[in-house]
């Protein structure tokens, strides 16, 4: 039992005893009057613990704010323009059923309007959940190796496309036209791991332990951190998405307005 809920079991008790009627002679009125002042008191302490639990209630419950937090997002793969206002970073599972989802439906979407027009940069972190998928720090692993080639999002779609059929890698490999002996090779090593390891880190440090999970902040084309205006978690509707995204592109870029002018202006 916790402390607040005691105190005012406790002041119920001594309410009650004060009010209950007395047995062994009648009260004067100085007891009667020590007895109602007993009990106002008692009741206002009543009522000021009720007031605490109400607050305590009312305090939202859920996971902590990400925004004005920090995400440094390295060399992990981006699609669309790099200069774009906004970059929203998808922080996923390839063996997530909810990732896929988003891949399959969402995501068609946010790329006609946001990304194919220049409005918003994806950015990519992996956090395979190693507890409950066995195959996702793989195919994390069989995608990067991909991208060493060059068709990092090739792999990325096709994974997702079907995550029934994950491993072997190879196959998916061929179907995209890799170099296979130089994918197979890259695949048996750790090289990739690294890089996997960091965006798992990332985004521990961020308090996220569950996938999918989307931050969105300002593009800064010199730098690999991004600090969060806004964060989604978890499979959202496209009208999430474009709430969040339309809000903050008519936001002015207070850091661009606060830059110097060019020489010479």
């Amino acid at each position: 039992m916790g402390e607040t809920a005691r105190r005012v079991l406790t002041s119920l008790v001594v309410a009650l005893s004060a009010a209950g009627p007395a047995v062994a002679q009648q009260p004067s009125n100085e007891d009667l009057r020590k007895d109602i002042q007993a009990l106002q008191e008692s009741l206002k302490a009543i009522q000021k613990d009720l007031q605490d639990i109400k607050t305590m209630l009312a305090r939202p419950v859920g996971p902590p704010s990400l925004v004005n937090k920090v995400v440094d997002l390295g060399d992990a793969p981006s699609r669309g323009d790099a200069n774009a206002k906004l970059t929203i970073v998808e922080v996923s599972d390839y063996q997530c059923p909810f990732c896929s989802r988003y891949a399959k439906d969402t995501y068609p979407q946010l790329e006609t309007e946001y990304f194919k027009t220049g409005k918003v940069r994806s950015v990519f972190l992996n956090l395979p959940l190693e507890a409950v998928h066995q195959s996702a720090f793989g195919a994390a692993r069989a995608a990067r190796c991909a991208g060493q080639q060059g068709k990092y999002w090739e792999m990325h779609d096709r994974l997702f496309a079907d995550q029934k059929e994950l491993e072997p890698w190879t196959p998916h490999a061929q179907a995209i036209g890799l170099d296979i002996t130089a994918f197979d090779a890259c695949v048996a090593s750790d090289k990739e791991d690294a890089a996997i390891r960091r965006d798992i880190a990332e985004a521990q440090k961020l308090g996220i332990t569950g996938t999918p999970a989307f931050l969105i902040g300002r593009t800064d084309p010199k730098s690999s951190k991004l600090t969060i205006l806004a964060a989604l978690r978890g499979a959202r509707p496209f009208a999430d998405f474009k709430t969040e995204l339309d809000k903050l592109l008519a936001e002015p870029d207070k850091a661009a307005e606060a830059a110097p002018p060019p020489p010479g202006k």
